[in-house]
């Protein structure tokens, strides 16, 4: 298919997908109504993104949502045992600047996006140069070891994909 007919087709994908979800019913009206939305909504925005990033490894994409999803869950268990079971006094809140490597904008977003998804941290602000990003920990005795861990397992896996 040309790409004037479907520009983004991530986009386009997902568009679609989000409206099934939306609607909560599969019919063949509502796919069809995703698909045209799915068609229309990246061909009037296109102009707009001239100079897009692309998925350059979509496996590694595939790996990366996993890593993510697995973290997720993981995160979830650590933030409810820290919440049930360990006293205030004993909680060590902390702010981490991690360095940035990313130059994309599309993966420094999927980035923060990703490290605020994650229970008990949450990106803060980024750099006005997009050098750093700032974030708070809910508990950790060794920021260092939360900016390490952003770093290898998050930022090397987006530099993959996007760079």
């Amino acid at each position: 298919m040309s790409t004037r007919l479907i520009p983004h087709p991530l986009l386009s994908l997902t568009l679609v997908l989000v409206w099934l979800g939306l609607v909560n019913t599969f019919t063949l009206g509502n796919l069809l109504l995703g698909l045209l939305f799915g068609l229309v909504i990246p061909m009037l925005t296109a102009p707009y993104w001239p100079n897009r990033s692309r998925i350059g490894r979509p496996l590694k994409a595939a790996e990366y949502v996993l890593v993510v999803l697995g973290d997720i869950v993981v995160a979830n268990i650590q933030v409810a045992m820290i919440i049930l079971f360990k006293p205030d006094r004993d909680i060590h809140s902390q702010w981490v600047t991690v360095p940035l490597e990313l130059t994309s904008a599309e993966a420094i977003t999927v980035l923060a996006g990703t490290i605020t998804m994650t229970p008990g941290t949450v990106s803060s602000t980024l750099s006005a140069d997009a050098s750093c990003i700032l974030v708070h920990c809910l508990h950790t005795d060794d920021p260092d070891a939360v900016r390490d861990q952003i770093k290898s397992r998050y930022e090397r896996r987006l530099m993959e994909i996007f760079q």
